[in-house]
């Protein structure tokens, strides 16, 4: 009995001591690194948790951490640091062999990502080139941002500003203005009536941006059919539509002494998981503007912008909402031809409400459908400051939407796009102008189509659209024509493709047709425009804009040198512009402004250079020029920018950045010059000297008691130098802004 019971003992003892050598044999490591995505530098203090265990560590000096005698499986892994965008990563436990797996983490501070704004990695070259050569993110965006959007992008290659006083201002790409440039939030067309008119201002604040991005080849025409112009995207995900389990929180100031300007700003990011919250508000007041000769009158700004969003996020996609609300008041100056002696006021308001959604088809969320309906209100005042009375109101009640399935592996095809769109605006104007309220529709279809080699990559880009454009007052004997229903059917397509050459040499070609249809006060207008100080005539007989566009480019990406050609050239038949006449209206003393249809031809090329001196010292150049022209005559196109430049040394370390640049420009002698018809009061438009303009600035980031601090200090026009912007409608009484301290910082902290 006592050895049977012995026996049994030892084979249980025996079973016991198998079982535990196997499982210490099924147990493995969770070792890694977590490395800076943007500089592929080790992170230390990153807090790492295995979710499925319930286990803690942070990573050491080195950026490593290490998980001892894990069984085997999948495990999440969360990581978090408070300079860093919180990652939730899937991994399995290492192989025999091997040392640590690597995670990366993307800075706070720095957005990342390309043209097409995916969680999913692109092989796209034509992507890769797109993100290096147009978008402003991180601290080079904290570092430009300005009182406007085009202000914040006044250094980047190609663009200029068109501007009428420092609020009403909008950029102009290649020579291209008005609505051949479109500018959209989270890729939802931004209504309001800034590409119509100098003095009307464009409804985005940049402060509270992530990123912001210019768009150009085939994928614009998923958004619009004008492809010689190209896209402004502002980046901010107002529904939000990724995953996280801290509340984030920024808080901003700016300020500006050149017109004493400030702002205060906060964002924040609360998850209520599966219901995620996003809102933001900024209030910015300045003054009038200062010269390097006087204080330029009647160009205060007051500006109050705010949305909320929400949305539920699903395994397989998500749905949201998001609302914003835009107020800002400004000043017009006057006391120059046609302007009234104190100027006009304007003040406007807009109220959009968006609903977006996403459905992942295969997990892996490379085939999708994505929607998006926005409705818009908009409200627009404009008072003649001497008798504090409206003279001009507009009214804008707009919607839009899209449907687009994106899907991959189709044929020959890498990924595609198909959709579709709506747009619906009814268009109300009282006061004095004459242009009658008008309804538009469009309807359109596009297809995007995208191929990617090892050594290349090709996309396509189509575009139908059908536009009905109807005054609600008709006219057949009006005094600018037959004010009468318009119907538009226009086509537009576009090819790009980039070869590599070889690892580090590129080049690449974009041909494209492009079209667009005129606008209703192209069309109709028909009487004074107080605020833009001029009497504006419409055309009812304008044929839909058309042409071709061709782009070639090359660009090097060597380790420590970068460097990018562009040329380009577009012809265009019924390009059309509102033409000053040389003529004026005495009734009002208003000079004449009407829209033509001609034939013009724009050409020119872009150059960027950056040389890495050493790993932390960095000279980058840049600049672009232009060249407009009637195709019948050989005469200057109105409003084209001059040659214009940039030369800047940057030092930087992991926290601090030094930088000083000159901005310079040519002087611009070809200007349209109406026929003589004895009239001095209006001789139309005016040429501009070239100049150089100094600039200098510090950045430095710190982190403090779990926050993340940005500063950034700059100096800009550093020897208060006189200067006229050659797109300026009123660079004949006022030169640009004289010497400007701008002050910004941001604080990032989570919860």
């Amino acid at each position: 009995m006592f050895l049977r019971y012995i026996l049994k003992s030892s084979i249980i003892a025996a079973l016991l001591i198998a079982f535990q050598v196997s499982a210490q044999d099924q147990t493995c490591r969770l070792n890694g690194i977590v490395l800076d995505a943007e500089s592929n530098n080790p992170i230390p203090d990153v807090e790492i948790k295995i979710e499925e265990v319930n286990l803690y560590t942070t990573t050491n000096k080195n950026g490593e951490f290490f998980f001892e005698r894990i069984k085997s499986g999948v495990y999440t892994i969360e990581l978090s640091h408070v300079s860093y965008k919180e990652s939730v990563i899937e991994v399995k436990p290492l192989e025999k062999g091997k040392k640590y797996f690597a995670l990366y983490l993307e800075p706070r501070n720095i957005e990342l990502g390309t043209v097409v704004v995916t969680d999913h990695h692109t092989h796209s070259k034509l992507e890769e080139f797109s993100e290096l050569t147009g978008t402003l993110k991180g601290k080079e965006l904290e570092k430009d941002l300005s009182i406007t959007l085009a202000s914040t992008l006044k250094h980047e290659t190609g663009l200029a500003v068109r501007s009428m006083g420092p609020a009403p201002s909008r950029p102009v790409i290649r020579g291209l203005g008005g609505d051949r440039v479109v500018i959209s939030e989270d890729n939802n067309k931004t209504t309001d009536l800034s590409s119509t008119s100098p003095d009307h201002a464009v409804t985005v604040e940049p402060f509270s941006v992530n990123k912001i991005e210019v768009i150009r080849g085939p994928k614009v025409l998923t958004r619009t059919s004008t492809t010689i112009g190209g896209i402004v995207n502002i980046v901010r995900h107002e529904i939000p539509v990724r995953t996280h389990k801290k509340t984030y929180v920024t808080l901003g100031a700016y300020g500006e002494s050149v017109n004493s300007g400030k702002l205060g700003s906060v964002t924040a990011e609360v998850p209520l998981n599966p219901v995620f919250f996003r809102f933001d508000y900024s209030l910015r007041d300045a003054g009038n503007l200062e010269t390097p000769n006087f204080t330029l009158g009647n160009t205060a700004t007051t500006n109050h912008s705010g949305s909320f969003g929400g949305s539920y996020i699903f395994e397989r996609g998500y749905v949201g909402a998001s609302v914003r609300e835009f107020k800002l008041e400004y000043g017009v100056p006057g006391g120059f031809i046609g302007g009234h002696a104190e100027g006009a006021d304007i003040e406007l308001f807009k109220r959009q409400i968006n609903i977006k959604s996403k459905y992942d088809f295969n997990s892996a969320g490379s085939s999708f459908l994505e929607a998006q309906i926005s409705r818009t209100y908009y409200r627009h005042k404009e008072f003649e400051k001497a008798l504090n009375k409206i003279g001009t109101e507009f009214k804008i009640e707009n919607y839009q939407g899209t449907l687009d399935f994106n899907y991959s592996d189709l044929l020959l095809f890498n990924k595609g796009v198909a959709g579709v769109s709506f747009e619906t605006r009814d268009f109300e104007i009282g006061g004095r102008v004459l242009t009658p309220p008008s309804k538009s529709y469009n309807i359109s279809g596009y297809l995007f189509e995208a191929k990617y080699g090892d050594d290349y990559s090709v996309e396509l880009g189509a575009r139908y659209s059908y536009d009905v454009i109807d005054p609600l007052r008709k006219d057949p004997n009006s005094k600018i024509g037959n004010v009468r229903k318009r119907t538009f059917s226009n086509y537009s397509i576009s090819a790009s493709g980039i070869y590599e050459v070889s690892g580090i040499v590129h080049v690449g070609l974009n041909l494209s047709r492009s079209s667009r249809v005129p606008t209703i006060e192209e069309l109709f207008s028909g009487g004074p425009h107080l605020a833009a100080f001029s009497y504006e005539t419409g055309n009812p007989d304008l044929d839909a804009e058309s042409g071709f566009g061709s782009e070639v480019f090359i660009y090097h990406r060597f380790e420590d040198f970068f460097f990018n050609f562009n040329f380009f050239r577009n012809q265009l038949s019924s390009y059309i512009i509102p033409r000053n006449t040389g003529t004026m209206n005495y009734t009002l003393l208003l000079p004449v402004y009407a829209t033509e249809g001609v034939n013009a031809l724009l050409y020119g090329f872009e150059y960027e250079f950056t040389y890495n001196l050493t790993k932390s010292l960095t000279v980058e150049t840049s600049g672009s020029y232009t060249v407009g022209e009637f195709v019948d005559t050989g005469n200057p196109l109105p409003q084209i920018p001059p040659y214009k430049g940039l030369l800047s040394v940057k030092y930087s370390t992991k926290n601090l950045s030094l930088f000083a640049n000159s901005e310079f420009a040519s002087a611009q002698n070809s200007v349209d010059i109406p026929e003589d018809d004895g009239n001095d009061q209006n001789p139309g438009e005016l040429p501009t000297a070239g100049y150089v303009v100094f600039n200098a600035g510090v950045q430095y980031s710190f982190e403090y008691w779990q926050t993340l601090h940005n500063f950034s200090l700059s100096v800009d026009n550093l020897s208060n130098v006189e200067y006229r912007n050659h797109l300026s409608r009123i660079k004949q009484i006022a030169p640009e802004a004289g010497r400007n301290f701008r002050l910004t910082y941001k604080i990032f902290f989570s919860f």
